[in-house]
């Protein structure tokens, strides 16, 4: 068969279709969605039975940094900074001396096992340091697990914080693979400026997106997530190009974005939300096509000894070592540990080595694609059975919503009351966006001069305008009066 577009079109549409498919059928029987999607690739691929040929290791590493924009920021718009901040300090320590420690852990123990130079042997760590965001997103998520005290925040604010490290990090070990000549301390200037000018670009980024989002006034309410496109990658590139670490900025900025009242909100948490599980789709089908399951027979024996050092020594020494300083019961501990999900991110950063010339790079590839596949197999499956063993999961019925969720469910509120906005209430001229309206809180309906108005975050408020407010609790609704400084008596319970 000839190659034309259509034929791209027809080909990449059928394995997305599959893959979509695969994946609402992986939920019946525990699967992770993300290994079946590595799967179809595989099978899609030129040693499969799709007989595709994709041998394009920079032009997948293009897709997988694209994907992780998505990905990292769509996770940070749907981080709770309420449920976050209490376990930030953990978090934090998690996602850099746990990543630290996982990469140096595991490199000294490849190089004892393997012929690989230390250096490369601390490159292999580096690469597989951290917890892959797309897949615990993914899988906690998926199976709306719950999780007691703040065991969930935790796991994925260390999901979403810790690529950028281990990105630094593979870096970092690849030039000196490619300079071995280079000190150990070279490295460290490089590693503070790509983690502080991240940070805070991050936060400076996400600062300049909101007031854009908030003052542009665009007449079609479809561009918004459009715009928030285009400001993403801005965000991720602008970094870049100044020295810091662009995956560490683009989620400071998300996070810090998905805490603060924006125009059209929940159009632009919605079409993230699909455009994060469009692009997981596509990297593990990208991945999957650029395997040769071949060419990783010869280092299975290798790549298991590694992965099993990696789950139940490198990892849980990690998290433990990282959480000394903390008050923590024993089970989290080991949860946290068994949680040490790897997939995507690792495969992406296994191509650099590739693309830089590496001797042994391609060993180093398909031994951390056997890690990523086994790591998904053996603990993204095994989630909710640990989590039940070790008595951190919480009852089916006591499983709580995070906010965000919460709100975008359609079905009604527990209560609603309906207030009248008079013609000397602060909100009137204002738009809803800048009343910093409680996020536990919707204004559902305008009724105006007898007409009912679906508001958005610029709909101005008016004189006489009948407000309909929905909340999940009633104790929501004092907060609901204080931010449009209206004296509760004025409104009149419908519910």
């Amino acid at each position: 068969m000839s190659i034309t577009i259509e034929n791209v079109i027809l080909i990449g549409s059928v394995l997305l279709f599959i893959s979509v498919v695969a994946g609402k059928t992986s939920f019946r029987f525990g699967i992770p969605t993300l290994l079946l999607f590595l799967t179809v690739g595989m099978l899609a691929g030129s040693d499969g039975i799709g007989g595709l040929y994709f041998d394009n290791p920079r032009i997948a590493q293009f897709i997988g940094v694209v994907s992780l924009n998505f990905i990292l920021f769509s996770g940070g718009l749907d981080t709770s900074w309420k449920s976050v901040k209490p376990v930030l300090k953990e978090g934090i320590a998690l996602s850099t001396v746990g990543v630290l420690i996982t990469a140096v852990g595991l490199g000294y123990f490849v190089y004892w096992l393997t012929d690989l130079t230390l250096y490369e042997s601390l490159l292999l760590g580096a690469i597989v340091s951290s917890t892959d965001a797309a897949a615990v997103f993914s899988i906690l998520r998926g199976k709306q697990l719950g999780l007691k005290k703040n065991l969930r925040p935790t796991l994925e604010l260390e999901s979403g914080s810790n690529d950028p490290m281990a990105y630094v990090l593979t870096i970092a070990f690849l030039s000196l693979v490619e300079d071995p000549d280079k000190s150990l301390s070279s490295v460290i200037p490089f590693f503070l400026q790509q983690m502080l000018v991240g940070a805070l670009a991050g936060f400076l980024f996400g600062r300049i997106i909101k007031e854009v989002i908030n003052k542009i006034e665009l007449e079609l309410e479809g561009l918004y997530p459009v715009l928030t496109i285009a400001l993403m990658f801005i965000t991720f590139s602008a970094t870049d190009a100044v020295g810091g670490n662009g995956f560490l900025a683009i989620y400071i900025s998300s996070v810090y974005l998905g805490n603060q009242n924006i125009i059209h909100k929940k159009t632009i948490l919605r079409m993230f939300d699909g455009l994060a599980w469009l692009m997981e789709i596509i990297l593990f089908l990208t991945l999957g096509l650029l395997v040769f399951p071949n060419e990783i027979i010869p280092y299975m024996g290798v790549g298991l000894l590694i992965s099993l050092f990696l789950m139940f020594v490198a990892r849980p020494v990690a998290v433990f070592l990282s959480l000394l300083p903390f008050r923590m019961k024993m089970r989290r501990r080991f949860y946290i540990s068994w949680v040490g999900l790897r997939g995507a991110v690792p495969i992406v950063f296994a191509t650099y080595p590739l693309l830089a010339g590496i001797v042994q790079a391609n060993m180093m590839f398909n031994i951390v694609f056997f890690i990523s596949v086994t790591s998904i197999i053996v603990q993204g499956t095994s989630l909710s059975l640990v989590a039940k063993w070790l008595h951190v999961a919480l009852p089916d019925k006591a499983k709580p919503l995070s906010p965000t969720d919460a709100l975008l469910q359609e079905h009604p509120k527990t209560t609603m009351e309906e207030i009248i906005v008079t013609t000397t209430c602060f909100a009137v001229g204002q738009k809803i966006v800048d009343l910093n309206f409680p996020k536990n809180a919707i204004i559902a309906m305008i009724e105006r001069e007898g007409n009912y108005l679906t508001p958005n975050g610029s709909t101005v408020i008016e004189a006489g305008d009948k407000l309909v407010v929905l909340t999940d609790k009633p104790e929501n609704m004092n907060e609901v009066y204080n931010s449009l400084q209206i004296n509760k008596k004025q409104g009149s319970p419908t519910a």
